[in-house]
């Protein structure tokens, strides 16, 4: 299999299976909802994940939540550690909604702290980074190679965190001194503070993958700074990090990135209370994993006719034999989910039935085909039920499992949907 890596600018070759594949990706700051933006990198390393696994590979992927950071001592001043359990838990119930599962870890920043001032303390050691009252810094000018993952030169890198207690503009913080108003903070040599950013990933990355792994994801916004100074806080320790770094396009609303500065935003909670999952996966598979892929009214209403689509077609009686090597074909070539659509849906106009609905199985969709035999009312009903449990109206949603019942059908949940099965 192939991938294109942002730092070569190339294809890169992963290994033959069953060489095992561990993978790492930026998952949000929690500090309010989350919006259907920071779902892509989620749904994309989850399917590469159930992907590589259906290849003979053994894959751990860590995706992490950042619980510490300027944005939710801004948004919660005085409360910032409450602020952030409940927006973890947010969004932990709302990318379950998609039922792909959930990620092998899932390590919070606050978990990390010992590994995070440890491996300050060894950059310390080693002359790439240094204390000014309190904070310390990564020196830039320490790196020789900074800047290759973003295409820049280390003379071009334009000052990240304005300090004149700096040595170097370019120089990145690593830990924060305690500043007033501040509720939550840690002993370190260096005093009370709290850690930077970037070196949240890098710890994280480390103690769950060891010094060197195969692929680390996120989005396309994350190369510059936060991947850039991750690659180089690492490999200064001798890390050899990432073999691959995978950067997500970017979801924009109606053409324009979605963005909570200019008020276009719309929460992952909010699209699959009003869409519903295999909708919105349908329509995250429309776009190749590194292009831009636009979020509106008619992309999604165009989503949810595809999986009507299919799901007509597999109520079909027509069977024939597919050529599962076509899907192979578009996945294996750096995971190329809109090739992977359009042989589903030449499987959908052939009645290649089998196969098509171990395709739609493997990206979350197997509801699609567990109601293939299912009449349209009661899948009506499954779907207003999902509709209601997601919404948090769960005794609509128990009433609605009551009225499937009496209609002669069992609903049963799992991590890839639901399934109805005929009551016998």
């Amino acid at each position: 299999m192939r991938v294109q890596d942002t730092l070569t600018r190339e294809l890169v070759e992963l290994p033959p299976a069953p060489e095992p594949i561990g993978m790492y990706v930026c998952g949000p700051t929690v500090y309010q909802r989350a919006h259907i933006g920071n779902a892509r990198p989620f749904v994309v390393s989850m399917w590469l994940a159930r992907w590589l696994r259906d290849r003979g590979h053994e894959v751990k992927l860590v995706h992490n939540i950042t619980d510490v950071n300027d944005r939710i001592y801004d948004a919660a001043p005085g409360a910032s550690a409450e602020l952030a359990r409940r927006a973890t838990d947010w969004y932990l119930e709302d990318t379950a909604g998609f039922g792909l599962g959930m990620p092998d870890a899932q390590p919070l920043a606050t978990e990390t702290i010992d590994e995070i001032v440890r491996l300050i303390d060894e950059l310390v050691a080693t002359g790439h980074a240094y204390e000014t009252d309190g904070d310390v810094y990564f020196r830039v000018a320490a790196f020789p190679s900074y800047g290759e993952l973003s295409g820049q030169r280390p003379d071009q890198v334009e000052e990240q965190e304005p300090n004149p207690r700096k040595r170097d503009p370019r120089d990145f913080a690593l830990w924060k001194a305690t500043k007033e108003g501040e509720d939550t903070w840690w002993d370190s040599p260096w005093g009370r503070g709290r850690p930077g950013w970037h070196i949240e990933c890098s710890a994280m990355a480390a103690k769950e993958l060891g010094a060197e792994f195969w692929i680390h994801l996120g989005g396309l916004d994350l190369v510059f700074p936060h991947h850039e100074n991750e690659r180089a806080q690492s490999r200064a320790v001798g890390h050899p990090f990432a073999r691959v770094w995978m950067h997500n396009g970017m979801l924009r609303f109606t053409g324009e990135k979605m963005s909570k500065s200019v008020g276009n935003v719309t929460t992952i909670r909010e699209v699959l209370d009003t869409w519903g999952a295999e909708t919105t996966l349908l329509f995250m598979l429309t776009a190749h994993w590194r292009k831009p892929i636009d979020f509106s009214e008619g992309t999604m209403s165009a989503a949810g006719a595809q999986a009507e689509t299919l799901r007509n077609a597999l109520r079909g009686e027509t069977r024939s034999s597919g050529d599962w090597d076509h899907l192979v074909a578009a996945l294996e070539d750096d995971f190329n989910t809109p090739q992977a659509l359009a042989v589903m849906h030449d499987w959908a106009r052939t009645g290649a039935l089998d196969e098509l609905g171990r395709a739609l199985t493997l990206f979350g969709l197997a509801s699609l085909a567990d109601i293939a035999d299912v009449p349209a009312g009661v899948v009506a009903l499954a779907e207003a039920r999902q509709r209601a449990r997601m919404a948090g109206d769960y005794a609509e949603a128990d009433r609605l499992r009551a009225e499937l019942r009496a209609a002669g059908w069992e609903l049963r949940d799992g991590e890839d949907g639901y399934q109805l099965v005929p009551v016998e």
